[in-house]
């Protein structure tokens, strides 16, 4: 592979045969505390059980048969037009299935789900509402308080009476993310983030959803084009082609982890691209 493992992106090009799984692994010396620790899990479950959707005539996902544990950090990778997309609105409750069922928690999703929230590639925020307005927009009881907690928990408590148009794009996305926490969801989707934001921030945001993820134990589904960044960050990866899982595939490694150091995780992204 000539390209460095971080920059491994998904690639338009012909499927590549199924190659077996890494038979060793480079375990990291220093030690992870984090296992030691433990994690709460206030996440809720997803089930898909034989999950479709159809447009007129296309078939975008064929029959999907998934269950996400309480608590998982999931990503899902795939070529554009796979179907990623439409499955988190599936999941939000944002549009119907044209076949099967979704549950979140045990409970049927039919609808708008107020315990699960969606975070898109942009931020999304409103111009005319400052900072704190925008976390709060639901301005449920308290809403103050909660909107200043939640911009605490991203770093942002001095930013709360800014602008949007005086923050940067990772502050812009520090934002979102802590709207789309304030009410402490139990299931946190999120469409591809972090690919408009620069290398050096993209970084950053990894960590910090990492440790508010850990500190909160949500079910989180993330969305991704970048193979390095799924595997830095999730308990487990999925690719969709054609509709369906092509693969399920954990990923075992210790946390924090060190991306391109550690010669386990790039066999993990080459495996990964290979069924792309």
């Amino acid at each position: 592979m000539s390209e460095p493992a971080s920059d491994l992106r998904l690639r338009g090009r012909p499927f590549l045969r199924e190659v077996p799984a890494p038979t060793e692994r480079t375990v990291v010396s220093e030690p992870d505390p984090r296992k030691q620790e433990e994690r709460p899990v206030n996440g809720k479950t997803v089930l898909l059980d034989g999950l479709s959707k159809s447009f007129a005539s296309r078939r975008v996902l064929s029959r999907l048969n998934l269950e996400i544990p309480a608590g998982q950090l999931l990503a899902i990778v795939g070529r554009s037009g796979c179907g990623k997309s439409t499955l988190l609105r599936l999941i939000a409750g944002l549009d119907r299935p044209s076949s099967g069922m979704i549950s979140v928690g045990g409970a049927e999703v039919k609808s708008l789900q107020s315990n699960v929230r969606l975070l898109f590639q942009d931020a999304r925020l409103l111009p005319w509402h400052r900072v704190i307005s925008n976390v709060g927009i639901a301005r449920t009881k308290n809403w103050r308080d909660s909107a200043a907690a939640a911009l605490a928990d991203v770093g942002l408590a001095d930013r709360a009476n800014d602008w949007p148009a005086v923050l940067s794009g990772g502050q812009a996305q520090r934002v979102a993310l802590a709207r789309a926490l304030v009410s402490r969801p139990g299931v946190l989707l999120l469409d591809e983030p972090f690919g408009a934001l620069d290398a050096l921030t993209r970084m950053e945001m990894h960590r910090l959803l990492e440790r508010i993820w850990h500190e909160h134990g949500f079910t989180t589904v993330l969305i991704t084009h970048d193979v390095a960044e799924a595997v830095a960050l999730a308990d487990r990866v999925i690719v969709l082609r054609d509709g369906a899982i092509a693969l399920d595939m954990p990923i075992d490694l210790p946390r924090p982890r060190r991306g391109a150091a550690d010669t386990s995780a790039v066999s993990l992204q080459a495996r990964i691209l290979d069924e792309v």
